[in-house]
C-alpha cells in the first residue's frame, strides 16, 4: 500500500515528513454497485407496461377502423416496442387486440397515419426503454392494417410492371487483382455456377483484365441466368442459362457512324490549329501519317497553310465514343495543294490515294521522327561542333528529347546494328538494291532488331540518345542512293504503286462525292481568308 507521506529538506538541511492531503480516491465497492441495479430493476412495473402496451393498440385499432378506405393513400410509417424478456406471459392476454410475435430481430409495422388518426397515433405512441440487454422485440400491428399492407409489391429492380419480379441485373468493372472467383463471392453466386460457365467457350472468363466489363442476371433465388462479357466496345460474349450448363454465342454491336468535316489555318503550330478546330489528336496525327510522305512537318509547315478533313465520328446509343477513319483529306502547303481519298477494296484492305489514282505512300517516310526539330543541315561544309574542324554533315539532325522512337522510313533489312565511330549506337536499313538509310547517335535499339533482321516502314527501330561525338540527344539521319549521300529532306522519294486498274473505274464513283466536299470546304477557306484580310 502506498505511504501518503512527503518528505522536503529544510533550509538548515534537516529533513521534514509531512502527511500528504492526496490520496486515492474512494471506490464504489462492486457489491454496493450490483445491489443499486438490482435495485432499479425491481421498481419497473411489467404488468404496467402490459397493460399501456394494450391501450395504445386498442387507441389505434379504434383510429384505423374510422379512417376507412383513406388507409392506402396515406403515408405510413414504423413503431416498435421492445418487450423485457420474462414479460411473455403477459403478452399474452393482450392478444385479443395486439398482435405480438416474440422474436430477436424488428418486423415492421405499417400504421396508419391519415389526417383523422394524426391526433391519435400520436397521442398513442409510446416507446419503453429497456436497460437489460438480453431483449425480445416485438412489433404491434392492428389486423386492419395489416391486411391493408399485404398486398403491397415489392420493388425489384428490372421490373417492367408492378408487382412483376424480374431478374436482376448487376454490371461490375474488373479491377487490378480481380478475378471471376472474386468477383462471383463478393455477388454472393455460386461457385458451382462459376465453374459450369468457364467450361468450353467460358474459358476466355479466366483471362479477363481490368477495366473490362461483366454483366450478371440473377433470379430471385440467386442463381446465375445471364453472364455477358465486354470483350470490347462493340463486341460482348452472352452466357445464356440452358439448364445445369450454360451456352455462349458471340454478339457483335457496331458503332453509329456520322460524317463530320472540320478546316482550319495554321498560325503557329499544326496541333494548335488542329485544336482550334475541333480535331483530337487522334485525328490530327492521322493526317500527318496521311501526309508524311508528302510533307516534312518539323521543316515545311508555313504560317497560312491550311487543311480540310472529312472524317467519321463514332458514337455508342448516342454517346460519342471515339473519332473514325479519314475519309477525305486536304493539305495546302506553301501553295501546294495535296489531297488524300480514302478507299477499300473488295478485300477489305484500305489506304490512300489521290484523286488521279495515285498511290499517297511513298517507298520512303521524309522523317523518321515526326514533329521534331531539325538541329543540323545537310551541308558538306559544316564545322563540326565537336571537332572543331570543317568536317562534311552528310545527314539532317533532329533533336528530339531522350528515348524518343525513331521510326524505319522504309521497308527493308537491318544491314548492320552497333556500334560505328563517332555515330555512336547505329543502324544501316538497306531497301532493295538501290536504297540505305542510316540512323546514328542512338540511346539504344528496339526489342528484337538484329542484323538481318526485315523491318516494316514506320516500324520502331530504336531511341534517340546522344551516343558517339554527339553535343546532345539527337538522331543522325542520313539518305543514299546507289552509295551517294542524298540531301534527305529534298531528295525525291519513289512513289509505291498506284491503285490497281481493276478498282480504279469503281475508286473514282465512290469518291466522287467526297471530292466535292474537299471542293465546297476549299471554296469556303479561300473565302474566309479574302474576308479577313
Amino acid at each position: 500500500m502506498r505511504n501518503n507521506y512527503k518528505v522536503s529538506r529544510a533550509r538548515d538541511g534537516r529533513l521534514i515528513v509531512r502527511h500528504s492531503a492526496r490520496g486515492r480516491r474512494p471506490r464504489w465497492p462492486a457489491a454496493v454497485v450490483l445491489v443499486l441495479v438490482i435495485a432499479a430493476f425491481s421498481l419497473i412495473d411489467y404488468s404496467s407496461l402490459l397493460d399501456r402496451v394494450s391501450e395504445t393498440a386498442t387507441a389505434w385499432t379504434t383510429s384505423t377502423t374510422a379512417a376507412g378506405a383513406s388507409v392506402a393513400d396515406s403515408p405510413s410509417r414504423t413503431i416498435t416496442f421492445k418487450i423485457p424478456v420474462g414479460a411473455e406471459a403477459s403478452v399474452a392476454s393482450a392478444k385479443a387486440s395486439v398482435s405480438v410475435t416474440p422474436s430477436v430481430t424488428e418486423t415492421e409495422a405499417t400504421l396508419d397515419e391519415s389526417p383523422a388518426a394524426a391526433e391519435t397515433a400520436n397521442e398513442s405512441q409510446a416507446f419503453v426503454d429497456d436497460t437489460q440487454s438480453d431483449v425480445t422485440v416485438a412489433a404491434v400491428t392492428t389486423a386492419t392494417v395489416a391486411t391493408a399492407s399485404a398486398q403491397l409489391p415489392r420493388d425489384t429492380t428490372g421490373s417492367e410492371e408492378i408487382g412483376t419480379a424480374q431478374p436482376a441485373r448487376t454490371v461490375v468493372e474488373v479491377k487490378p487483382g480481380d478475378s471471376l472467383y472474386t468477383i462471383f463471392n463478393i455477388l454472393g453466386l455460386s461457385q458451382g455456377d462459376m465453374l459450369r460457365v468457364t467450361k468450353g467457350d467460358g474459358r476466355v472468363l479466366t483471362r479477363i483484365h481490368p477495366g473490362q466489363a461483366l454483366e450478371f442476371v440473377v433470379s430471385d433465388a440467386g442463381a446465375l441466368q445471364k453472364l455477358v462479357y465486354r470483350v470490347s466496345e462493340v463486341d460482348s460474349i452472352h452466357f445464356d442459362r440452358d439448364g445445369d450448363s450454360f451456352v455462349g454465342h458471340r454478339v457483335e454491336e457496331p458503332y453509329e457512324t456520322r460524317l463530320v468535316s472540320s478546316q482550319g489555318e495554321i498560325q503557329s503550330s499544326l496541333f494548335l490549329s488542329g485544336q482550334s478546330a475541333g480535331l483530337t489528336d487522334f485525328t490530327i496525327m492521322s493526317m500527318v501519317e496521311i501526309f508524311g510522305w508528302d510533307v516534312d512537318f518539323a521543316l515545311d509547315i508555313r504560317t497560312g497553310d491550311t487543311f480540310s478533313v472529312i472524317y467519321e465520328e463514332l458514337y455508342k446509343d448516342g454517346m460519342k465514343v471515339k473519332d473514325g477513319a479519314i475519309l477525305a483529306a486536304e493539305f495546302v502547303n506553301q501553295g501546294r495543294q495535296i489531297r488524300a481519298l480514302r478507299y477499300t477494296d473488295d478485300t477489305g484492305h484500305s489506304s490512300y490515294f489521290g484523286p488521279d489514282g495515285s498511290s499517297m505512300r511513298k517507298a520512303f517516310l521524309r522523317t523518321p521522327v515526326p514533329f521534331s526539330r531539325i538541329s543540323s543541315h545537310f551541308n558538306l561544309k559544316r564545322k563540326h561542333p565537336v571537332l572543331n574542324t570543317i568536317r562534311a554533315h552528310k545527314g539532317v539532325d533532329y533533336a528530339a528529347p531522350r528515348g524518343t522512337p525513331i521510326k524505319a522510313t522504309g521497308d527493308g533489312k537491318i544491314a548492320f546494328m552497333g556500334t560505328k565511330g563517332g555515330y555512336g549506337k547505329t543502324i544501316i536499313i538497306r531497301h532493295g538494291s538501290t536504297y540505305t538509310t542510316l540512323y546514328g547517335h542512338m540511346n539504344g535499339y528496339a526489342k528484337g532488331m538484329g542484323t538481318g533482321k526485315s523491318v516494316r516502314q514506320g516500324q520502331t527501330i530504336g531511341y534517340i540518345g546522344s551516343t558517339g561525338l554527339a553535343t546532345g540527344p539527337h538522331l543522325h539521319y542520313e539518305f543514299r542512293v546507289r552509295g551517294v549521300h542524298r540531301n534527305p529532306v529534298k531528295v525525291e522519294l519513289p512513289k509505291a504503286a498506284p491503285i490497281s486498274p481493276e478498282y480504279k473505274a469503281h475508286f473514282v464513283k465512290s469518291t466522287q462525292s467526297l471530292v466535292s466536299q474537299l471542293d465546297h470546304l476549299s471554296r469556303t477557306q479561300i473565302a474566309s481568308q479574302i474576308a479577313s484580310q
